[in-house]
């Protein structure tokens, strides 16, 4: 029985009252009879009335311990109801017709249900149904997880979660809340939620204190500055979100990519699941304060989709993870420790299906006794999809520890259970009904189908079996299994079947129909004597039948006590009483053959125990101890308590493999004692201390050069603590670490490996291709290999032969060719499809050159279909081969768009699709672009029209993280001479401005342009100085280096540091630009992956080059760091040296680059100090050093060739991990109390902290905390302090307008603005528009106020047909107040200025007053004037008492504020004017208003950020064709 999994947030059901059925409504005709006929005598049969129905209805709901049912029909909307257990039914007259859409009972109140409609109408019982009140709420039920959380303590407190819409694709989730049970509506809670539920919402889960028991919330809440969802977070409140916590789920942190949270039993769980991977993380709670991680023992790992928690007990959990491919899908059986931390594995091979649902049930009421159902051919399931499971059903007595088969007689039987149930949920073999289970099987090898299924019955809970009816049957237990029911599932019947002596004899009773039954039910407790059968007749789907089947006249008597045994729970093979957990358990149960019913309608059997002595089958194997035969051995490092082995101990007290089963209640005395503790050897046990010394490994591999290499990188939510890389040597040698290189192992020897594929959104997963149709893939970092056969060879061409699905980690892409020589253009290349991981193959398109994933990528457009691909075709055309840009949304089997006829290239960046275009004018000389968000539309990409390139012919599409499209445009094409210039978007990637002219490139299309991977918006060019000289070929390219702080808005030299590595002054002088500071860029890089800054190294950049007027050669390169982001730098090393970080910026590791060397130098305070670490005493010359993408490791591996070995490369491990051993703190509620400060980036320009219209602040490691970072996720930034006034560096020029020298925009001269009219007729829905400025917002910024350079107040236009909306919302029109308020009050104000003016005015005008006292003893502070004698000032002739300096001083400054006032007071009088009697024209409004339509927005409304998926900072490249930096365009003129 599934509770939930990985798919979606919802608490589990409690424990389960019936299964959600479809069943039926509306009411037609009533017609009663009994038995086998209509009216047959009291005893013959149970009492049997009809009742027919229209329509199927939904979620049938018995309120426990009552005969009361609801049921609501979807197809009209109304709810129907019944008192007698479906004898008479009544449809609810509260609840309007129409309004119904789901029916939801409060699990914790047997009297509260709620109906619920689509929009902000509901309704509520307090009463079962008898009465129904009307609430309302301010948002929809949200679509997406179940709308209701109830608090289990206090029924009255419910969780309402919404969602509010502004449109189809622009969504709100938020949650509600009540405290009254929507006797009043109920309030906002919080908005941005993903699911919020009560602490309390269980009956056995308490936190622990009484005051968050009665109102702790918790909700997973989307990122602070972030929508994906790897950034939601869990957030914790006692006081209704007024203040609220973050949780620290792992040790000392919080953790974010919260997808899931629910509460089982005593126990809370959150899953977890970090980007770029599909491994989840368990997190577990038994209070909500403290949580740990939950770990599997063995190679299993938690993925998305592929684990779900089943029904638990009060003292573990209980879990089936998929251990195979989806298609084929096979589980393993993990049960949890007391707490619910660590799962060790109870059966292997587990059968489940797609949906996740496992076959596995507990027998209800009986402790330990557990049904499931595993497959027997499971290496054939996981070796073809296409196999069929062969299954065997088992049974465990001890919680699921050991199975056995099921058993009739001699004969194994095999039960058809969970997967096969239509519904999503329900009991399928038991029922409250002591010791009674059913099911549809059959006995042998293994299961067959369910219509060759016959019916069979236990009354011992399992332990023996019967067979009691021929064929599949639905049934139900009534009676506390006094009355078993049955009616056949095979076919249509016209009778039920009953038995009241548990099973061994059958009665039949006569329907009046031939009927399909579809339901049979009963009360939750299975304690009545009624029942409800559901069915319709044949072929006839307009009329729904209900049975209400009462056998409550069957007996004429109530049992006595003499009717009842002591029935035992479970019997030894000696038929003796056996113990379970512990105690025995005994059920007080009618007897099978006592001529009586129960009779106890709504009181649930009660069970009693019996304590045991301890014996082996009360202990488990303790953590990291598997079981290996009848014993439990070591598996893992064995967890020493705290203080032990320290000070030379050689031993400890530890755990002897074995501890008592969680929830066993055996009696010590006289009993076996396995967990006592013995003494463990602390050796093998404890890492070795920190010694403050760096370790070294070489490794040696032949071959003359490592080809590649790749790391498979954990994230946040993977296990283990692995760091795992795979390399392939020139002699395509495959090898494969988990260390980080310390110990290296080959891998698929003897084949011909010729490329490394790592899958470009899971991390874990990698593709060996080899020179054949063999591919070989690993999805759990190369821990297991798998292959699969490819469909044709890889393609001969320089194309990238593998494309991956960013969502669907299942579907590949496949580019091959059949063998051709490229040289005599006679290749096909076609690319095929694959959704099962390269099982199954399709030919998907012909003669391409180029395919990618569009759906579920680019914009996160909602409308976009998953199945969306691009793909560049080339067919002929006439004589020549022309490129189409063609599109599908069903891998071209039907569906195939083309977007362009005839265009260069594509290529995908962040949220943009930007195509390369060939201008049709007969000569293909030239190139254009086009832009899309969407993948269905695109725009003409309009380029300043000053930039005037007449023979574009090669762009680069640059990093286009921050919503703008970064373009390279070539204006110079001479070979070894290249360069171009910079054009940056819009946010829809379609208007573009120059950036910045003269921007150096290679003969490869690669620009000197990186962005900085920890701090937005900071990007690193290098320019050509010498354009004239350089265009042309006479002198070579002198390049300068220059930085923008603002996304390229803005340019400016680097700064060049005080001293050089001496402690010199420099030898150049003079202004930036004679002197700065400038550095190797992008296109002089071996590797591209090594980047001037680190994505977990805040703030910190490292670059090799020279301080003079121009970039020099490298040799002559020195070795500079910044740790403000660029602002300043500093020479760290004289000469050139290669970088990299570790541990997120606590250590920085230089070597010396291309010179044999035996030494690392290394850093422990952002490059402040330096010590060498001797890896060799044989010199080595280092081509490359490397760590994790994400740079929080302690461990790095250099890569190259000792001295003398030209046959042999190698590497070096360097491991800093001995260098401290305390973790840092950190303390998000107060950040800078533990290891950790908060740092602010800054704008050289600015001095209030803003960039982008914010100040951020980020957590950087204090540099005197003597403690490592490690794998801690430190949130980026930790906070948004505040939003800034808006300045000018928050903006750029718009269209048609260029930079001028003191920085201000001005129009091209001959040009003209461009029409934002254009908004009005895009959208009729917009009131306003603003008339250009010259400027446009950055894309990145979020300023508010202050000067809001693309909005003028006096440009704002009306929308033709909104011009009185737009009147009024700049408040145009005047009243007698406005006329008082415009004109009274500024000829007042401006008299009281006059009058303050002659107060004050002492004569002198302009002058700046310091420290003036109005005429003390001295006069001293008086400018311009004289005094007496120092006995106090003197009085001036321009003294302002005097009456020709009185009143002429008063006039004029009342005229100067009146004519101040007067303007703007005649403005708003001439508009009320032209107002009301209809004059055309605007004029100016307030500088606050009219800000709600498109274009005229950016005041209240702000950039949004498109769901599109996060950029990969700081990972590994694409392997052949990354578009980061991808060249369109063709450097000929050649066609095709």
């Amino acid at each position: 029985m599934r509770l939930w999994h990985a798919s979606g947030i919802a608490s589990p059901p409690p424990p389960p009252r019936l299964p959600l059925l479809s069943l039926l409504v509306t009411l037609l005709a009533v017609a009663g009879f009994t038995g086998s006929g209509f009216a047959s005598a009291k005893n013959d049969g149970p009492r049997i009335t009809k009742t027919a129905f229209e329509h199927r209805f939904y979620g049938l709901s018995y309120f426990e311990g009552s005969d009361v049912v609801l049921a609501y029909d979807p197809k009209v909307g109304i709810v129907h109801r019944s008192t007698d257990a479906g004898e008479n039914w009544k449809t609810v007259e509260d609840i309007p017709k129409g309004e119904v859409a789901d029916l939801r009972e409060n699990p914790f109140d047997r009297n509260k249900a709620y109906v619920l409609s689509t929009g902000h109408r509901h309704w509520r019982t307090d009463d079962r149904g008898e009465t129904w009140h009307e609430f309302k709420t301010s948002a929809s039920p949200s679509p997406w997880r179940s709308p209701l959380n109830f608090h289990a303590g206090d029924t009255d407190k419910v969780i309402f979660l919404a969602e509010e819409c502004r449109d189809m694709f622009d969504c709100d989730e938020m949650a509600l809340y009540t405290t009254d049970g929507f006797a009043t509506d109920p309030e906002p809670l919080r908005t941005g939620v993903r699911g919020c539920t009560w602490a309390r919402s269980s009956d056995l889960f308490k936190t622990g204190n009484d005051f968050s028991d009665a109102d702790r919330i918790l909700c997973i809440a989307k990122g602070a500055y972030s929508r994906f969802s790897k950034d939601n977070r869990l957030v914790m409140s006692d006081n209704y979100f007024v203040e609220e916590v973050e949780p620290e789920l792992g040790p000392g942190r919080t953790i974010h990519g919260l997808v899931n949270m629910a509460t089982v039993k005593k126990y809370m769980v959150a899953a977890v699941k970090a980007d770029r991977t599909d491994e989840m993380a368990l997190y577990v709670t038994d209070d909500t304060s403290t949580w740990h991680r939950a770990v599997f023992q063995g190679d299993h790992k938690v993925e998305e989709d592929a684990y779900t928690i089943l029904e638990s007990t009060n003292y573990s959990i209980q879990v089936d993870v998929r251990s195979s491919k989806p298609w084929a899908p096979l589980g393993a059986l993990f049960t949890s420790n007391s707490n619910g931390t660590y799962f060790t594995p109870n059966a292997e091979h587990t059968n489940r299906n797609r949906r996740g649902m496992v076959d596995f049930e507990k027998v209800q009421g009986i402790q330990g006794i557990v049904m499931v159902n595993v497959v027997d051919n499971w290496k054939e399931v996981e070796a073809s999809a296409s196999a069929k499971k062969k299954l065997r059903s088992q049974i465990s007595f001890d919680d699921g520890r050991t199975f056995r088969p099921l058993k009739v007689g001699d004969e194994h039987l095999h039960l058809h259970s969970v997967s096969d149930s239509p519904e999503d949920g329900g009991r399928v073999f038991s029922s409250p009904a002591p010791g009674i289970v059913m099911g549809v099987g059959n006995t042998g090898d293994h299961l067959d189908a369910y219509k060759k299924g016959d019916l069979y019955v236990s009354d011992d809970a399992g332990l023996t079996w019967s067979r009691t009816r021929e064929g599949p049957h639905k049934y139900a237990f009534g009676d506390q299994g006094a009355v078993l029911v049955a009616v056949s599932d095979a076919d249509l019947t016209s009778e039920m079947a009953y038995s009241i002596d548990h099973g061994k004899h059958w009665k039949t009773a006569d329907l009046g129909d031939k009927i399909r039954a579809r339901h049979l039910v009963t009360t939750p407790d299975s304690t009545s004597l009624k029942f409800l059968l559901l069915g319709h007749r044949k072929g006839d789907d307009k009329e729904h039948l209900a049975y209400s089947v009462d056998f409550d006249g069957l007996h004429e008597r109530k049992c006595g006590e003499g009717d009842f045994e002591r029935w035992c729970a479970r019997l030894d093979d000696k038929g003796e009483p056996d113990c379970l957990m512990g105690h025995k358990q005994f059920f007080r149960r009618r007897k099978p053959d006592a001529d009586c019913f129960v009779d106890e309608e709504f009181k649930n059997p009660q069970p009693e125990f019996e304590p045991c002595a301890c014996s082996d089958e009360d202990f488990e194997c303790d953590y990291n101890f598997v079981r290996d035969g009848d014993g439990c051995v070591q598996a893992g490092a064995l967890v020493v308590p705290d203080g032990a082995c320290k000070d030379g101990e050689e031993s400890f007290m530890g755990s002897p493999g074995y501890r008592l089963i969680p929830g066993n209640t055996c009696r010590r005395e006289g009993g076996v004692r396995k967990d006592e503790q013995v003494e463990r050897r602390c050796s093998g046990s404890v890492k070795p201390p920190a010694d403050g010394k760096v370790a070294s490994e070489v490794t040696h591999f032949k071959g003359n050069a490592f080809s590649e290499y790749f790391y498979l990188e954990r994230t946040d939510s993977s296990q283990g603590d692995d760091e795992t890389i795979v390399m392939r040597t020139d002699g395509r040698q495959v090898f494969i670490t988990h260390d980080h290189g310390k110990t290296w192992a080959e891998i698929l020897k003897g084949k011909k490996v010729e490329s490394i594929y790592p899958h470009e959104h899971i991390n874990d997963a990698v593709f060996f291709v080899t020179d054949g149709v063999d591919v070989f893939y690993s999805y759990d970092r190369g821990k297991t290999i798998d292959s699969f056969k490819a469909p044709s060879q890889p393609t001969s061409l320089n194309l990238q032969i593998m494309n991956f699905h960013p969502i669907r980690k299942n579907w590949i892409m496949w580019t091959g060719s059949k063998p051709c020589d490229p040289a005599k253009d006679n290749c096909q290349t076609n690319v095929y499809i694959s959704t099962d991981r390269g099982d199954d193959w399709r030919t998907m398109l012909r003669d391409v050159l180029k395919c990618r994933f569009v759906g579920g990528e680019v914009g996160g457009d909602a409308k976009a279909s998953t199945k969306r691909i691009f793909c560049q075709q080339v067919e002929l055309e006439g004589v020549r081969k022309v490129r189409r840009l063609v599109a599908s949304d069903d891998f071209f089997v039907e569906d195939r768009k083309v977007h362009f006829k005839d265009h260069m290239n594509f290529a995908i960046m962040s949220e943009f699709i930007i195509v390369a275009d060939a201008v049709i004018d007969g000569s293909r000389d030239s190139l254009k672009i086009d832009a899309s968000i969407d993948g269905e539309t695109f725009a003409d990409a309009r380029f300043p029209p000053n930039f005037d390139v007449p023979h574009q012919q090669a762009y680069t599409v640059l990093d286009s993280s921050t919503h703008a499209v970064f373009l390279h445009v070539t204006v110079n094409r001479l070979s070894g001479h290249e360069f171009g210039s910079i054009l940056k978007s819009n946010s829809n990637g379609t208007s573009y401005v120059l950036s910045l002219g003269d921007v150096n490139r290679d003969v490869d299309g690669y620009v000197d342009f990186e962005k900085m991977l920890s701090l937005e918006g900071v990007s690193v060019v290098n320019v050509v100085a010498n354009v004239d000289a350089a265009k042309g070929g006479d002198e070579k390219k002198k390049l300068k280096t220059m930085i923008s702080h603002n996304d390229g808005a803005e340019w400016a030299l680097l700064p060049r540091p005080d001293q050089d590595a001496d402690g010199e002054s420099f030898g150049c002088h003079g202004d930036v630009e004679a002197c700065s500071l400038h550095l190797h860029g992008y296109t002089e890089r071996i590797n591209p992956k090594n980047t001037y800054s680190s994505p977990t190294a805040i703030g910190l950049m490292i670059g090799v080059g020279n301080v003079g007027p121009y970039l020099d050669s490298a040799a002559k390169a020195d070795t500079f760091i910044s740790r403000d982001g660029g602002i300043s730098w500093e020479v760290v090393k004289k000469g050139r040296y290669l970088w990299e970080f570790g541990d997120q910026g606590g250590i920085i590791v230089v070597v010396r680059h291309a010179t044999p060397t035996t030494t690392v130098s290394f850093s422990l305070d952002e490059g402040r100090t330096w010590r060498d670490h001797e890896f060799s005493d044989k010199k080595m010359r280092v081509s490359e050093i490397s760590t994790v993408p994400r740079d929080n490791s302690r461990n790095f591996l250099l890569w190259g060739q000792f001295e003398g070995e030209d046959k042999r490369v190698s590497t070096v491990n360097l491991d800093f991990g001995r260098l401290h051993e305390r973790k840092c703190e950190l303390d998000e509620a107060d950040p800078e109390a533990g290891d950790y400060y908060l740092w602010t980036p800054k704008h050289p320009l600015q001095d209030d902290d803003c960039l982008f219209g914010h100040v951020a602040q980020y957590h950087r490691k204090m540099i005197d905390s003597n403690c490592f970072t490690g794998h801690l996720e430190l949130p980026k930034p930790h906070v948004i302090v505040r939003n800034c006034s808006c300045t000018r560096q928050d903006f750029e020029c718009d269209y048609n307008y260029e930079r001028q020298r003191d920085g201000s925009c001005a129009l091209v001269p001959g040009l003209t603005p461009s029409d934002h009219s254009k908004i009005c007729r895009d959208d009729p829905d917009v009131v306003e528009y603003h008339e250009p400025t010259g400027y446009r917002r950055i894309p990145l910024t979020t300023c508010q106020g202050g000067r809001e350079l693309e909005y003028v107040e006096d440009k704002a236009r009306p929308c033709p047909k909104h011009e009185d909306e737009f009147e009024k919302s700049h408040n145009r029109t005047l009243s007698g107040v406005g006329v008082f308020f415009a004109i009274v009050i500024p000829i007042g104000l401006a008299s009281a200025a006059g009058y303050w003016v002659w107060r004050n005015w002492d004569g002198k005008f302009g002058r700046i007053r310091l420290g003036e006292n109005g005429g003390g003893s001295g006069g001293g502070g008086i400018v311009g004037g004289s005094s007496s004698n120092g006995s106090g000032g003197s009085k001036m002739v321009w003294d302002a008492e005097r009456v020709w300096i009185k009143y002429p001083v008063m006039a004029v400054a009342v005229v100067v504020a009146v004519l101040i006032a007067v303007p703007d007071t005649t403005t708003r009088l001439w508009r009320s004017v032209r107002t009301r009697f209809g004059l055309g024209g605007v004029g100016r409004g307030s500088s606050d208003s009219g800000r709600s339509g498109l274009g005229g927005s950016s005041a209240s409304r702000r950039y949004t950020t498109r769901d599109s998926f996060a950029r990969r900072q700081g990972d590994y490249d694409a392997v052949v064709d990354t578009d980061e930096g991808e060249l369109l365009g063709d450097e000929s003129d050649e066609e095709v």
